[in-house]
């Protein structure tokens, strides 16, 4: 587990994820059996990595990454992007299965050819697409699938937080994410993640139109050190999605590390159709249909009348949703055993990779641009 020392690698993926189902046994297999892991923890900081060891009893501990992957069956990646690509190509030439967080890449040519490499190996390799096992996201999946929409005709998401420039408070994300030059910025980091919910959500994006700004041009890094921000903090991008039925869909995601939340989760996605609408979060899902509609009409000389949020219908779960982390590793495992392909590979994160690329080239450029669709 490389970059288990970060904040995604350590909280969502060994403590969320790896260790759970180390502690439960391991993964249950179609004919009963099951499957343990064995983490192996590996960074830069020795120090760190022995206190993570000791404090979670993982036995296996290294700042050797070579070693590790010569020694692995799995290779998870969680560091820093501009040197994942050395890692997975060197994992995949050595035979190993790769699970990764994203996006694979800084460019699209590199993500190309890392979806190459697994075509040409032969290897499992599985991307986090985390959202899409998420509660509220599930639930949204559902309603498209049960018609309930009628004809989609829109999404809007919207998605952030205030980020401390980490001055006065320390900032809760680390200094390299708002540098260019590290790999950091909000269209690279959230772009490749959109891709993935609308494909899964609606459908194949066709187009993009977006603008990337940095708000914040002055934060402070971890040791208290003024730095220039290079990198986006917001992207404000609109996407044309087709369908699986041939469908136009119109989807809006605004995404900001300078905004403050007044919304139920830090993510939410309205999808409007013909016959209802839903909003989901990464928990919630609620909807509300046709026949249950009320007509607002608009009065800005008298007070609100309609109490709108308790019109809509909170939609079940009917299932026990488990942390989506832990949801996707459970199958990938799964499909490394059976030496299947996993159905988010690094082709789907060369199309997220794709979409960033072509969001700032839209920002820069102030127009829209068409999305070709990548071949091997």
């Amino acid at each position: 587990m490389n970059g288990v020392t970060g904040r995604m690698g350590y909280r969502q993926h060994l403590v969320r994820s790896i260790l759970p189902i180390r502690d439960q046994g391991g993964v249950t297999l179609p004919d009963g059996s099951r499957v343990q892991v064995e983490p192996v923890l590996v960074g830069r900081n020795a120090d760190k990595l022995k206190e993570l060891a000791t404090l979670h009893d993982v036995e296996h501990w290294t700042t050797d990454l070579d070693t590790a992957i010569t020694d692995a069956d799995i290779v998870f990646d969680a560091a820093m992007t501009n040197l994942r690509p050395a890692t997975l190509a060197t994992a995949m030439k050595r035979g190993k299965h790769v699970y990764t967080e994203k996006p694979t890449a800084e460019t699209l040519a590199e993500a190309i050819e890392l979806a190459r490499l697994q075509a040409e190996t032969g290897v499992t390799v599985g991307v986090v697409h985390d959202k899409l096992y998420l509660p509220g996201l599930v639930k949204l999946r559902r309603l498209v699938d049960e018609g309930f929409f009628g004809r989609i005709l829109s999404l809007r998401g919207e998605f952030g937080y205030w980020v401390f420039e980490g001055d006065s408070q320390a900032a809760q994300r680390p200094s390299w994410n708002y540098r260019k030059e590290d790999g950091g910025g909000m269209t690279t980091d959230m772009f490749c993640h959109w891709n993935y919910v609308l494909e899964g959500i609606l459908g194949q994006v066709r187009t993009v139109t977006a603008k990337t700004v940095t708000h914040i041009p002055t934060r402070w890094d971890e040791s208290g050190k003024e730095y220039a921000a290079t990198a986006d903090d917001a992207a404000y991008g609109i996407f044309d999605v087709t369908t699986p039925g041939g469908d136009d869909v119109v989807a809006q995601i605004n995404s900001s590390w300078a905004v403050r939340v007044f919304r139920d989760e830090l993510v939410e996605f309205q999808v409007d159709g013909t016959h209802g609408s839903a909003v989901a979060g990464l928990r919630e899902c609620r909807a509300q249909h046709r026949s249950h509609t009320p007509k607002p009409v608009w009065n800005p000389d008298l007070p609100v009348t309609e109490p709108f949020r308790d019109q809509w219908l909170d939609v079940p779960a009917n299932a026990d949703l488990d942390n989506g982390f832990k949801l996707q590793w459970e199958e990938f495992l799964r499909d490394v055993v059976a030496g299947r392909p996993h159905r988010y590979d690094l082709l789907s994160a060369a199309r997220g990779v794709q979409l960033a690329e072509l969001g700032l080239q839209s920002s820069a450029e102030g127009r829209r641009l068409d999305i070709p669709e990548i071949t091997l």
